[in-house]
């Protein structure tokens, strides 16, 4: 048994297609979309299931609804608690609501205000503990036992796995030459219900799991042969940022799961932008894992079509900010930089002059002459500024140091 009280035994296809009957006019049938410029980085077909354009933002509501329609009218009475940074909120917040369950939902402090006002917004009571969806899981437990309330899983559970592993079935219907499925691995539910379905339909086909490497729990799990907990997570992934593998889940991914491969976070901000881009499409940053991983080479795929899932899209818009500037600056566009010059009138234009005469752009400036590193008579300019890439940003630098400039480069600057 496992912890949640679940059996380790092995979910079936049958289960899967089980869940997917019960699904049927609940969840959307996900968009699968070509990638051309992750089929030209990899060299293989490349697809995007947007899991990101599911109900209330991601496939979490396929495991929740799963779940809850199988509680029995007694259960459903008593009401429900989760524990969640977020997507699994949303998803039991909106099946509840769907089910006419009341729900009760512990999220880390610090949660995106985004999936917490989502969350009340579907009709949930929020409750906040710890700091992380380990320690918010631990309260929710405290409340089931407290107030008969049922515990909704966030992935150590048959129904949860079963309601996740339906993705799969959409893909296999509308891609059946997938060679290679790669998904993003927080607790494992997703990837473990993918494998079930997949591995059954097609025994050749690959499952490929990516973790954010500030919170990658699996790769030392799997080589110790059992969950083993990480101590802490620092990742901006929050969605997968979970500290320990489910039983159920690491049975799953032991099993039918062919590879374990972590990205940080600069692949993932570069991923994100490369979505938002390429594909005018929104995601989270444990969204953008698996396109990471294919951008950076964490996963290099034998063969294609490769299946990438974009797994949520629920970002609070001041990361998303946050994201694309750092983004821009990991791929050498966008560059912070201190240029001393004589405090003498027309100085500053002159120096403007200099960056527009090499077509960079000019986000913002900051003029100071109070730094104590500053010499009598000079000024410091702190600028943000636009470039094409990294052979542009060494141009300009290089510009603006033959005109007699001193440049220093701030943080989180590709030069």
């Amino acid at each position: 048994m496992t912890a949640s009280g679940t059996s380790l035994d092995l979910l079936t296809l049958a289960d899967v297609e089980a869940a997917r009957d019960l699904l049927s006019g609940v969840v959307k049938e996900t968009p699968l979309i070509p990638s051309r410029p992750l089929s030209e980085i990899t060299g293989v077909p490349v697809w995007l299931k947007c899991e990101n354009q599911q109900r209330a933002g991601s496939y979490k509501v396929r495991g929740a609804y799963t779940r809850i329609s199988r509680l029995s009218t007694t259960e459903r009475a008593r009401g429900v608690v989760a524990a969640s940074a977020g997507n699994h909120a949303q998803g039991v917040a909106l099946a509840a609501g769907l089910l006419g369950a009341r729900a009760t939902v512990f999220m880390p402090e610090g949660a995106p205000l985004p999936k917490v006002s989502a969350t009340k917004g579907y009709g949930a009571a929020v409750e906040y503990a710890g700091s992380s969806v380990d320690d918010a899981l631990e309260a929710a437990h405290d409340f089931a036992r407290t107030t008969g309330a049922v515990l909704i899983h966030p992935f150590d559970h048959p129904d949860v796995i079963a309601g996740q592993g339906t993705v799969a079935l959409e893909i296999l219907a509308q891609c059946p030459e997938a060679a290679t499925i790669v998904t993003a691995v927080g607790g494992g539910g997703l990837i473990s219900g993918l494998a079930v379905a997949a591995k059954a339909l097609r025994p050749d086909i690959r499952i490929v799991g990516v973790q954010a490497s500030g919170a990658a729990a699996y790769p030392p799990s799997l080589a110790a042969g059992a969950p083993r907990k990480l101590e802490s997570s620092a990742t901006i992934a929050d969605g997968i940022a979970v500290l320990r593998p489910g039983d159920l889940t690491f049975a799953h991914v032991a099993k039918l799961v062919d590879e374990v491969v972590t990205v940080n976070d600069e692949d993932l901000s570069a991923a994100l932008l490369v979505l938002l881009e390429r594909h005018k499409t929104v995601v989270e940053p444990a969204g953008a894992a698996a396109t990471a991983a294919l951008l950076t080479g964490a996963h290099v795929p034998a063969a294609g079509p490769v299946v990438a899932i974009l797994s949520g899209g629920n970002i609070d818009p001041m990361l998303l900010l946050r994201v694309i500037e750092h983004g821009l600056a990991s791929a050498g566009r966008f560059l912070r930089l201190a240029v001393r010059c004589s405090d003498r009138p027309g100085e500053l234009a002159r120096l403007l002059r200099e960056i527009a005469a090499q077509r960079a752009n000019i986000v913002d400036v900051n003029h100071s002459r109070q730094s104590p590193r500053l010499s009598f008579g000079e000024v410091e300019v702190a600028l943000s500024v636009e470039t094409r890439g990294p052979a542009h940003s060494s141009a300009l630098i290089k510009a603006l140091r033959d005109a007699g400039y001193r440049v220093a480069l701030l943080a989180d600057t590709t030069p």
